[in-house]
């Protein structure tokens, strides 16, 4: 009897060894589904076809963009969420719209953390802190200074409560010790007409969304809330380096998958991944659109998805931060 027990457990042993092989051995064999949290056009978008692009030329497999707009991504984090864990659907996304919104929504379908598997780091969009020409600054220390002197009258705009460019405004003002008045818009190209006219005085935005008009010379930057000076923009002092160090505002993009896929589908993801934004010709792509390439191990991207998730749970519980 031991013995038959024996022999039995072997078998399934093997079973179980030949069947996690084969999901890699043999993958890809189909086209894979890459999901959009958002509608074509956007940064969130241009990423996904470039990685599109690159994975299927490296996987000799089609790469099919599925765009899955609605309720701030919720739609196509949820089907994500239902699809197998096989490998063949994945979804691209910002994180705001992962590690963020479980803080200000409360009936939400998915766990980011448990019901996704962070697969690659793509890209990251450092935020930079924009003024108007008419605000009479010209760096980071003389805004500040300004703002002090004007308690109460100087207006921030964002994309709406709970968005990065409002967490961003909203810790650059706890920071530096100010007083600030949010007025939240239905997102940053709205808010633009009234900050170039100087009824907004501040805002923090993507290099990507403001460089036309930097470019125009209607706004113009004062710090970069990164660790390291922006390819796109190497003459702005990051913030630390402007005299308020720990102001840091970064919009990632990561690749994602259902949880259970196979850690080998996962590790090849990354790998191709890396290999398809290391070619120099897609780096220079994503500094066109204001994209910094990140990269990296899937240990080192799903350690930052939790510690992002941990920080500004914490930030917006104790700045009372709601969905108005």
């Amino acid at each position: 009897m031991n013995g038959l027990r024996l022999t039995a457990g072997l078998i399934l042993a093997l079973a179980a060894s030949l069947g996690a092989g084969q999901n890699t051995s043999f993958y890809p064999s189909r086209s894979i589904r890459l999901v959009v949290d958002t509608s074509p056009g956007g940064i969130t978008d241009l990423l996904a076809r470039l990685c599109a692009e690159g994975l299927a030329r490296k996987l000799a497999q089609p790469v099919v963009v599925d765009n899955k707009p609605g309720a701030s991504g919720n739609v196509a984090t949820e089907f994500v969420v239902r699809s197998a864990p096989d490998g063949y659907t994945l979804m691209i996304g910002a994180g705001g719209n992962l590690v963020v919104k479980p803080f200000l929504e409360q009936a939400l379908a998915f766990d980011p953390l448990s019901d996704l598997v962070a697969v690659f780091n793509v890209a990251e969009a450092p935020h930079i802190l924009v003024v108007p020409v008419s605000v009479p600054v010209g760096d980071l220390g003389g805004f500040i200074a300004y703002a002090r002197s004007n308690p109460g009258k100087i207006y921030y705009g964002s994309a709406g409560a709970g968005s990065p460019p409002h967490l961003s405004m909203a810790l650059f003002e706890r920071l530096a010790d100010l007083n600030l008045v949010h007025v939240p818009y239905k997102g940053i190209g709205n808010a633009l007409p009234d900050m170039i006219a100087g009824r907004v005085q501040v805002m923090s935005m993507s290099l990507g969304s403001a460089r036309p008009y930097l470019k125009s010379g209607q706004i113009k930057a004062l710090a970069a809330a990164a660790k390291r000076r922006l390819n796109g923009l190497p003459g702005v002092p990051t913030s630390a380096e402007a005299g308020l160090p720990g102001w840091e505002m970064s919009a990632w993009f990561g690749i994602f998958a259902p949880r259970a896929v196979a850690p080998d589908i996962v590790r090849l993801i990354n790998e191709t991944l890396q290999a398809v934004i290391d070619d120099p010709k897609a780096r220079q792509r994503l500094f066109e659109i204001g994209a910094e390439p990140v990269g990296g191990p899937v240990e080192q991207f799903s350690q930052l998805v939790r510690s992002d998730y941990q920080r500004w749970g914490r930030f917006i519980k104790d700045s009372r931060i709601k969905l108005e």
